[in-house]
């Protein structure tokens, strides 16, 4: 057998296999031995069927099947052993022509798209920028305030005012202002004029007490949409369509959303019973979780300046582009054509932050245990419950929910390249030189703005 690889450009290459009876007629041999043990035709009892017959009926098939298996254990077990930088899989070459596995020789060709040659490394002679978010006061009482909401009630009152909810008696009314006789009735409906479209029916409920009655017109207030009308009145959508006049409300409770108070009870609902026991120390509690919060934006920020700091270092790099639009229609045979053409710069710009990472990856010598990526599914849950509210959510639960996570195919690879990204944070931040800079939200969020 001879390998034979040849480059025909600085990011491509030809690679030829050419094989000989002798490299592959042993393991047919083998193969069609191991086939004669369970065979079965007719006239013969199992595992006695001639071999030369086996051969006759069977004998290309096995060949072509054995060939394919050592032609791919030779083709990757080269490219490993000669570390060849390669983009894809090998793809068969077009000048590759249709193999007859009866010749004496068999030759088969492959293109290979080879990486372009570059130096992701990174030293203290490297300045990168990290941006560390400002915690405002303004920022502490706004999620103060959100835990607040989240764990208030609703109150009964006896005046109507903006944002509360009313319950009472509502009635279809004739063109005299009188209950319309088998009109449309509905005991205790509920309705928060807060969400009219029609500000001269939310005015009507300004002020309104608890026990009386007042007029207004269901349809305005939504602008005829027949689903809420539906909902309001308990009726059909296509019985909405025709509903336009007045109806009487006559109103049996008002009811308010209070704010949780910043007590003891709160305090422990939050955070886990005796952890905070004032609001300064519940404020103080606060503005750590927002910290936190902020410094996980503030790293996600800080490997976006290290990739686009390397991308221009790097520059324009030629890449086999023809290789790779094919290797992209091979992977998408259900797409249009127009779609390479239309993702091809994108899957390059991808392409190569995936080169850079497997760079810095070697330099820092950062590897992903699964337990690792465990803690990053953790880290995203316990987030995902501190943004209701749930601060102290037991740590088995926690790991349930991650554990979930890593069950679902696309989740766990997304979480296995976040662990990748979060190891190389804190693998390059001591080595570059950081330009450590404190800015407001609004700043950091402008970071973000297309340029």
């Amino acid at each position: 057998m001879e390998i034979k690889f040849e480059k025909t450009s600085a990011v491509a290459a030809e690679l030829t296999i050419e094989m000989e009876k002798a490299d592959y007629q042993e393991r047919v041999e083998k193969a069609l031995k191991n086939y004669r043990k369970k065979a079965a035709m007719p006239g013969f009892r199992p595992g006695q069927v001639p071999l030369s017959l086996l051969k006759k009926r069977f004998g290309g098939e096995v060949t072509a099947e054995e060939v394919q298996k050592l032609l791919s254990e030779k083709l990757y077990g080269y490219l490993r052993e000669e570390k060849i930088d390669m983009l894809g899989d090998p793809l068969a070459s077009e000048k590759q022509q249709a193999v007859d596995f009866e010749a004496e020789k068999l030759v088969f060709i492959f293109d290979i798209a080879l990486a372009p040659q570059f130096d992701a490394k990174l030293t203290a002679k490297d300045k990168i920028p990290y941006y560390t978010i400002e915690i405002t006061d303004e920022m502490v009482d706004s999620q103060v305030k959100a835990y607040t909401q989240r764990g208030g009630h609703y109150d009964k009152v006896d005046t109507f005012q903006e944002g509360d909810m009313t319950k009472g008696h509502i009635a279809q009314l004739d063109e005299q202002g009188n209950i319309l006789e088998g009109g449309i009735q509905k005991e205790d409906a509920v309705i928060l004029p807060g969400y009219f479209k029609n500000d001269d029916q939310k005015k009507k409920f300004e002020g309104v007490q608890a026990n009386t009655v007042l007029t207004f017109n269901p349809a305005q207030a939504y602008e005829n949409s027949a689903i809420e009308l539906s909902t309001l009145l308990g009726i059909t959508k296509e019985e909405a369509e025709n509903v336009r006049g007045d109806f009487s409300y006559q109103i049996t409770e008002i009811t308010r959303w209070m704010p949780a108070e910043l007590n003891q009870e709160f305090f422990d609902s939050v955070f886990g019973e005796g952890a905070v026991k004032s609001e300064e120390e519940f404020r103080a509690r606060v503005k750590e979780q927002l910290q936190e919060q902020f410094a996980e934006d503030s790293e996600f920020r800080f490997l976006i300046d290290v990739r686009e700091y390397l991308e221009k270092r790097i520059g324009d790099l030629e890449w086999p582009d023809e290789l790779l639009k094919r290797i992209m229609r091979a992977n998408n045979p259900d797409k249009e054509e127009s779609y390479v053409e239309e993702n091809y710069a994108g899957s390059i710009k991808e392409l190569l932050w995936h080169l850079i990472k497997e760079q810095l990856a070697d330099q820092t010598g950062i590897k992903v245990e699964q337990a690792d990526v465990l803690e990053t599914a953790k880290a995203q849950t316990r987030a995902q419950f501190a943004q209701y509210g749930m601060g102290n959510v037991p740590d088995e639960l926690i790991t349930k929910y991650a554990s979930e996570q890593l069950q679902k195919k696309e989740q766990a690879e997304a979480l296995v390249a976040r662990t990748v990204e979060h190891k190389l944070r804190e693998a390059l931040k001591p080595i570059v030189k950081l330009q450590q800079k404190t800015v407001s939200l609004e700043a950091f969020n402008k970071l973000f703005e297309k340029k």
